[in-house]
């Protein structure tokens, strides 16, 4: 048994009325500007090296190391590896990120919320073949801007989706919706973060695997992406954002939700996995992925912190 408690960081709230009105007329204008993004790649067997050894469930600390093969499936999630922008540095945000999705100033505090894939399993992505991703905006929704005077926290909620294609092929092996959120930086210093209630957590799990993202594991996973956010490797800048230390990746906490799912149960064929951040995941305290199976072709899967703090949900899909 677990002790989980039900907690979410909440950002402080700050008044609307801090943004100007060209602040919000830049804003609407971007929302309206269509955004795409064609970028190839191979599944390298290097890369994917690299990936293997930088997650726990397949590092050889658990079982028996097995190497990437050419012609085999990629593993689930671990196209994120893969199909990175090269931005010049002078391009990136003041905190490392791209800008070629985000919302224009003041809405560069961003978050990853959450996200969905889906596999079809007649066109796989395969190792050592190469791959075309198309990414665009697929929605934007503007929260907390109803009322100039209220006291919510104007948020940008921006849903890209992405279609990766095996070259040869006119059918997506894999569509995934990924959702990061952007708050508005103000001078008015950094957020309170208080805690919120997560629904729908399980008492009890079927299988759990723990293990402690260390500063080592990030540096790993943010060369791996190509990521320079610096909440994942500033501590000072993570503090100015109102966080006690460095934060693991939410694509790192999702691909851990699956990697916990196969390690537990391999041989499995997802079709789908949708998930959602909770609350932040803080670098060198130990994470526990629980899972419990809802069907004969579903499981649900939850992070749970030292505390016992939720920091993701998701849900599998099976064949």
């Amino acid at each position: 048994m677990f002790r989980t408690v039900l907690r979410q960081c909440r950002p402080s709230l700050r008044p609307y009325s801090t943004l100007s009105q060209p602040q919000v007329e830049a804003l609407n204008k971007w929302i309206s500007t269509p955004r795409e993004q064609v970028l190839s790649d191979t599944f390298h067997l290097e890369r994917l090296s690299d990936l293997y050894i930088t997650l726990p469930t397949r590092d050889g600390s658990r079982q028996r190391y097995l190497p990437p093969k050419e012609t085999s499936p990629l593993g689930y999630a671990h196209h994120i590896a893969f199909f990175h922008a090269r931005t010049p540095e002078a391009e990136l945000r003041e905190d490392g990120t791209d800008a070629d999705f985000s919302p224009p100033d003041p809405f560069t505090q961003r978050m990853w919320a959450g996200g969905r894939m889906v596999w079809d399993p007649e066109v796989p992505l395969m190792i050592g073949q190469r791959a075309t991703a198309t990414w665009g905006i697929d929605s934007v929704k503007k929260k907390g801007f109803e009322d100039p005077q209220s006291q919510k926290t104007p948020m940008v909620f921006v849903n890209q989706r992405i279609d990766i294609t095996m070259e040869g092929n006119t059918r997506p092996s894999l569509t995934e919706e990924r959702s990061h959120v952007y708050l508005a930086v103000t001078s008015s210093g950094p957020p309170k973060r208080t805690p919120r209630q997560v629904e729908g957590v399980p008492t009890k799990s079927d299988f759990s695997f723990t293990y402690k993202p260390t500063l080592a594991t990030l540096f790993r996973y943010s060369a791996l992406m190509f990521n320079a956010h610096s909440v994942h490797l500033d501590l000072a800048y993570t503090q100015k954002e109102g966080y006690p230390e460095r934060l693991v990746h939410g694509p790192l906490t999702a691909t851990m939700l699956l990697e916990t799912a196969i390690f537990h149960n391999p041989g499995v064929q997802i079709t789908s996995f949708e998930y959602r951040a909770h609350n932040p995941v803080v670098v060198n305290r130990e994470s526990t992925i629980h899972g419990t199976w809802t069907s004969n072709t579903s499981m649900k899967l939850w992070c749970v912190d030292e505390d016992g703090v939720v920091g993701m949900t998701g849900t599998i899909q099976l064949l």
